[in-house]
Order: structure tokens, then sequence, then C-alpha cells
């Protein structure tokens, strides 16, 4: 749905001064830079060229050829991406009595930043009795000089009181926080659909974007006391009473109310065909609706939830992952347009752990079993293996949904998510022909599994740079917080 940017990266110098003419007809020297990266294939979301580039004071100053740097980066053979941005990320969120997510701001941030991410966009949840800037104020002081990565926040609106709809959710929009999610399922999450359209309302006069967790929380209600009567009780019924009519029902009534309130709308972590059919409708009506997909609708299975044991609760999340009669469908989305955002949902747990997956209560009932799964570090190399090398897509489609597309929707762009100058040095250096599996050993989160562990993988970023520092080389970090900085945003762009 995006349309993206000229590509930028050329055979010419390009400096921040511009390129008019010299009048006084004197020779410039040579700019000097921090760092200049050589020999990278250049990738953006536009084109791709084969040139250097110049990073001086944390920007991108140059692209051309033949520059020079005090250091300099030998990336020949490399590609040069820009950084990853995961906008769909949980971390140190509560998660409610007794249960804590296993990534806190510096562990979530840098198992990113090893992944080939500079920034994270994390849910900031509000807990019981505090007020949406309460919630805000706390959540960054969890992050302050905690991050190995640049974080920006998206709010979750749980109540729709005077309060939170007249005042705060207004000045925090105007302070930046130009995003925000609703649930459609979840207890003590789920909103009405005139709790929704109220939150749209406030959406629509302050221009921020609504995001949109689309399940039906009555039937899923529904199926789950009755799949408890039957017995049915293993952390596979968590897929089971979480049919796809239940997914499509929910997008077709989230898009109808953004219809009703007149505001954009972005469907995250879509899971299958007849959902991204309701999306594909909804744009042939003319409507502004933003889609999202992640690596576990193309790669994991209801099956997986059915493993021996206790094992399946491993890749308990929502909605949970399909048949693979279904990622045909979901890769066809990604190949043609329909989705525009490429995320981890990254929302980790561990599993060895009664504070995590193993809650009480958890090996007597799914509905206890605490809800995501880890993904941040694995989300660009499983789209790069399954997407670039097996020519699904393209390099250029790459980096638009895992980075520049994110920046555009959420008020980023042009600072992040391209390699161009004036924007953040943000850049990613891959290797695509490095092949090696997936190994819970190699990662950085904070849980202690992966749902894909053995998946092997052909194509591996192996440096990171973050505003022209390195934070990751050959897989491991190599600097430490507080290397990230917060970042405020802009409106959406959906005049797309």
């Amino acid at each position: 749905m995006f349309s993206q940017p000229q590509c930028t990266a050329g055979s010419k110098n390009l400096h921040r001064s511009g390129t008019g003419t010299d009048r006084s007809h004197r020779r410039r020297k040579p700019m000097t830079h921090d760092t200049v990266i050589q020999g990278a294939r250049v990738v953006t979301a536009s084109g791709t060229s084969h040139c250097d580039i110049g990073i001086a004071d944390g920007k991108i100053a140059t692209l051309g050829t033949g520059l020079a740097g005090s250091e300099v980066i030998d990336a020949a053979g490399l590609i040069a991406l820009p950084g990853g941005i995961d906008s769909h990320v949980h971390i140190s969120q509560p998660s409610g009595p007794g249960i804590e997510m296993a990534d806190d701001f510096a562990s979530g941030t840098r198992s990113a930043a090893c992944g080939g991410n500079t920034t994270v966009l994390p849910f900031c949840l509000p807990e019981e009795g505090q007020t949406l800037r309460e919630a805000v104020t706390a959540y960054r002081a969890k992050a302050q000089g905690n991050c190995l990565t640049d974080v920006s926040f998206h709010l979750i609106v749980k109540e729709t009181d005077p309060v939170t709809l007249g005042q705060d959710l207004p000045a925090l929009i105007q302070a930046g926080y130009t995003s925000f999610k609703v649930f459609m399922t979840y207890e003590g999450l789920a909103l009405s659909d005139r709790q929704i359209l109220n939150v749209m309302a406030v959406a629509k006069e302050q221009n921020a974007m609504v995001m949109v967790h689309a399940e039906n929380e009555d039937a899923l209600e529904f199926l789950r006391d009755q799949a408890e009567r039957a017995g049915e009780i293993g952390p596979y019924h968590h897929a089971t009473t979480r049919p796809i009519p239940v997914e499509r029902e929910a997008t077709h009534r989230a898009i109808s109310l953004a219809e009703i309130a007149g505001v954009p709308l972005t469907i995250v972590h879509v899971s299958n065909g007849e959902a991204t059919e309701e999306i594909v409708r909804a744009r042939q009506r003319g409507l502004t609706v933003f889609a999202e997909t992640c690596p576990q609708y193309v790669t994991l299975t209801a099956k997986d939830l059915d493993r021996d044991g206790f094992d399946g609760a491993k890749y308990v999340c929502s909605p949970p992952p399909r048949t693979s009669d279904e990622w045909p469908k979901i890769w066809a989305g990604i190949e043609q347009g329909v989705f525009d955002l490429f995320s981890s949902d990254h929302c980790p747990f561990r599993f060895n752990d009664p504070a995590g997956k193993d809650a009480p209560g958890a090996r007597k009932s799914f509905r206890n079993i605490p809800n995501g799964i880890p993904g941040v570090q694995t989300r660009l190399p499983i789209l790069f293996s399954e997407g670039v090398v097996k020519k699904r897509i393209s390099l250029e489609r790459f980096a638009a949904i895992t980075a520049t597309n994110h920046a555009r929707l959420y008020g980023l762009y042009p600072r992040k998510g391209a390699i161009m100058v004036g924007a953040d040095a943000d850049i990613a250096l891959w290797d695509p022909g490095l092949t090696k599996p997936i190994r819970q050993v190699n990662l950085h989160h904070g849980s202690d599994y992966t749902p894909w562990e053995g998946f092997e993988v052909t194509g591996w970023p192996v440096r990171t740079i973050l505003r022209g520092m390195t934070v990751m080389k050959d897989g491991n970090p190599v600097s430490k917080p507080p290397m990230g900085q917060f970042v405020e945003r802009g409106a959406p762009d959906v005049l797309l």
C-alpha cells in the first residue's frame, strides 16, 4: 500500500550541504567522515546501488565513491540495509499476578540489535489504577539508560473514561506518542464497539494511528467454555478455540468501525487468508487500512502446540499459528503488497519458570498459559531466508516491510528507515550467503527457548550500526547500554 521514495544511493557524492553550484569556483576539500562503509551493495525500499556510505555525527552524510573516513569498514560482499524497525514488541509489560515477561529493556534491545534492528516500538500498558500518563512516565523510567537500540512507545488504551480520552490521550499524542493499540479480546483489555469508536474519534481529532488486535472475545469465551467442558485443556486447544472465523469477523468489524469513525487503521498480526481478504476488500472500497503479519504465520502451525507433554506451551500466542495451508496466502499478501509491515510480535516468557509459561494452573488449562513467543532477534533472518533467498520477495521489498514502512507509518521517517543523506546512520550489514540454524544458545533474549530451534536460515546480519556506532558484530553485542535513545514521533504517513 505504500509508495516508496526515490532511491538515494547513487554514484555521485551527495553531502549534507547540498549539491548547488559553488559560485566561488574554489576546489572543495574532500569531506572526512567519522566512518565510511565501503564496498557494500546498498539497498533501499526503492532501489539498489553500489556506493560508499559516509557517516558523520551519527548521520548519513554522503553516498558516493572514494570517501575518506577515520574508520573504514570493509563491507565487500555484504548488503547494507536500513536498520530494522520492529514496531510490534512487548518488553517489561505487566502480564498478570505472579507472571513476569522474560525481557526487560536491556535484554530486549540487546536481542533486537543482534538481529539487525536499530529501533523497536514496545507497548506501554497501564497497570491497574494507573492513568495513561502515569504509565508512560513509569515505562520511560524502565527504559532510561538500559537500551542498546533506539526506542519509542505505542500506547495501549484500555480505559475510555473522560480523563483518558479527554486529557491524557490527546496530550500524549501531541507529545509524540502518535499511535495506540486497542484490543477486541482479553479480559480487562477488550473494548466494546462503542468504546472503540470513542477512541477512534480521538485518533481522528489528533491525527494518530489506531492499531487493532482483532479477535472476537465473546466467541472465544464461548469456545473456551465448550472445550473445557469436553476436557480439551492442553496447549493445542488454545489454537482450536481461536479459529480463523474469530479473527476474520473481528477484522471485518474493526474495519467497519474505522469506516464509521472515518480513520485509517492498522490490523496487527494477521494470521490467515480470510482476514487478509477482508483487508483487500476494504481497500477496494477506498478505505485506508494497513496490515501487519509475523514470522510465526509462515513458519509455524497449530500442530506445534500439540507436542508431547507441555512443550506445546512454547508456541502459545494470539492469534495462534494456523495450518500450513495458510502460509501461501500470507506469502501472497507479502509479495503483492497487502502487508505493509512484517513484525515479530515479540512477547517472551521463560518456559521452565512458574512466573512464565509454567504458571500456576497452566498445565490444567490452556487458559492459564501466558500468551506470547520470543522472536525479535529471529524476525529479520527468517524473512530474509524464506523471502529473499527463496525469491519470494526482492531486497527492496524486504527493506520496505522491515524498516521503511514502519518508519513512515509510525512517524519516524525520514530520520529512520532509510539509507539516505540526513537520516540517522542506522544500518545493518548482511552476509547473504551465511547459512546456520537458529539456536537458543546463540540468542540474546531473556527467554530460555526459541520456537525456531534448529530452523535453518541463509542470510544473517553480521553488523548492526546505530547512529554510526557499531552495537553488534558477528552475532554478538559489542556495545553496552545506554547506546539507545528515546525517539519522539510525528504524525503517521497515510497519504500513500
